[in-house]
């Protein structure tokens, strides 16, 4: 049996607004690929770095296993993998150089690695896999044990060094992937990852995917991996896996960690019949998009029958041309219909922002402030444009970029281009728009029990002082955010300055 050492770069540690949140999964795409080599007939092991201190446990995974291959792959369903950080890219170079001391043959597979495979190949991976990884890693893995002849320029998407670097056609992703088998799951400390999540938020969180890729033009989004292709499971296929973590693990909540879920007509349909079917009920987070939620009421009646707890939806902007600037191909007007009719079958729904997007001005970032208020989302997440290679985002802006091309870790929200606003005035609207948020949904629960005396806590009074005080913050939080507009934009015209007096004043919905 060939032992084959599986890892991934991307360490909780190391990424300190995440680590702060304490919200871990697993590396799911490297389950899924340890499963599929397993599958194939080789002895595996999993180092998971997510809850690691350093790529020193990895070092001394590498001598207690002694692999005669380490293989460095990626979670793809991790979005902040595909972000490509620069500390985690790091770390992965020093894993490199750790694996190729133990004399241990290198291969690598994630978006970093597929967009600059050349640096890897200079770090020390002898191969890279490129795209999506698992029926390359099954190929090449034969082809280094069993038939050591192969030509390797017949191994679709590979890059190695003959000695000049070279890569080989690309390999079209994985159309079945109900074929594929479940994640490895028994390679992971299932019970640690329980311990923190219980220790830090009273329940325990398991992921699952149920697609690979998205099939939609955003065009600041890079799909080194699956490209414009997307393949689907079966909802009876999830509903069986889901089934089988409710009776072997007992999650209290999944998050399926799709860029979209839930696209082919009728899908969530037959996911809840399927979920009733089998009693697999668990409550669940996902990723959608606001056209496909407006499209059929029924699908999000089917969401709240299977479990559904909260959907996030890449809303962006609350300014149309902005969204149709990205190539988004949805309205503002669907994103206040998602969130009503997702709230009228009390789901829960939170907003994706992004600011920072060429074109976008003062006037249209309070547009998106306003959509906020108006929704009123159960959660949101910021960030701001990040130009990736392969994108053309990126293309339309290679001219501006500065020296330094990705971020450090999540928080970083460095401009690395020259925005419409400098990174000063983003990372404090950050802040400002986070403050404002946290104050109004603290005030929006208030209301909900105002005329309930019986169902006030001391939660709810504790929320509501905590509202008043950042409603408080907000006017110096707002001055100095006009002033770094004023300080980054030039002679721009501001509009005037927003009140805060009555949360429920509605806004116009189109432009």
């Amino acid at each position: 049996m060939t032992t084959v050492l599986f890892g991934q770069s991307y360490y909780l540690r190391f990424d300190p607004k995440l680590q702060a949140a304490m919200m871990p999964y697993p590396p799911l795409g490297t389950m899924y690929a340890a499963s599929v080599v397993r599958e194939a007939g080789y002895s595996v092991e999993l180092f998971d770095a997510m809850l690691a201190q350093s790529t020193a446990e990895w070092d001394a995974a590498l001598r207690t296993h002694q692999p005669r291959f380490a293989v460095i792959f990626e979670d793809n369903f991790n979005y902040l993998s595909k972000m490509c950080l620069s500390n985690m890219r790091e770390a992965a170079f020093e894993m490199l150089a750790q694996a190729k001391a133990q004399q241990a043959i290198t291969i690598v597979c994630g978006s970093d690695a597929t967009d600059h495979w050349q640096h890897y190949l200079d770090q020390g991976a002898d191969y890279v896999l490129l795209g999506e990884g698992e029926a390359t890693l099954v190929q090449l893995l034969a082809a280094l044990t069993e038939t050591p002849e192969t030509d390797l320029t017949q191994i679709s998407g590979l890059a190695y060094q003959t000695p000049a670097p070279q890569r080989t056609a690309g390999r079209p992703p994985i159309k079945d992937v109900d074929a594929l088998p479940f994640p490895a799951w028994d390679l992971i400390d299932v019970e640690r990852y329980r311990e923190i999540w219980l220790q830090r938020h009273g329940y325990f969180s398991m992921n699952m995917v149920t697609t690979r890729g998205c099939p939609y033009h955003c065009n600041w989004c890079a799909k080194p991996i699956w490209g414009q292709r997307y393949n689907a499971r079966s909802p009876e296929n999830v509903a069986a896996e889901l089934a089988w973590l409710k009776t072997t693990y007992a999650p209290d909540h999944i998050w399926f960690a799709d860029d979209i879920m839930g696209l082919k007509p009728n899908w969530f349909k037959r996911f809840a019949a399927a979920v009733e079917a089998k009693n697999a009920q668990l409550p669940f987070k996902c990723l959608s998009r606001a056209d496909l939620i407006v499209r059929d009421a029924a699908n999000t009646e089917a969401l709240a029958r299977a479990g559904c707890d909260i959907v996030w939806i890449g809303a962006e902007s609350g300014a149309q041309h902005v969204l149709n600037a990205m190539e988004k191909g949805t309205s503002v007007e669907q994103i206040y219909a998602a969130a009503e009719q997702l709230h009228t079958h009390d789901v829960n729904v939170a907003f994706f922002l992004q600011f920072g997007y060429p074109g976008e001005t003062f006037a249209d970032i309070e547009k998106t402030l306003q959509m906020v208020r108006d929704c009123r989302p159960d959660d949101i997440g910021i960030s701001v444009s990040y130009p990736l290679p392969g994108t053309k985002f990126h293309e339309s802006v290679k001219a501006e970029l500065r020296d330094k091309q990705n971020w450090t870790d999540s928080a970083d929200l460095d401009m690395l281009y020259h925005g419409p606003f400098s990174t000063a005035f983003y990372r404090h609207l950050h802040t400002v728009v986070h403050t404002e948020y946290r104050a109004r949904k603290a005030w929006w629960q208030w209301q909900a029990v105002w005329h309930s005396p019986q169902q006030w806590t001391l939660q709810h009074i504790s929320n509501l002082a905590k509202s008043l005080v950042r409603f408080a913050q907000l006017p110096r939080l707002r001055r100095r955010l006009r002033n770094l507009a004023a300080q980054g934009s030039g002679n721009i015209s501001l509009p005037a300055p927003m009140t805060y007096a009555d949360a429920a004043t509605p806004s116009p919905q189109t432009e």
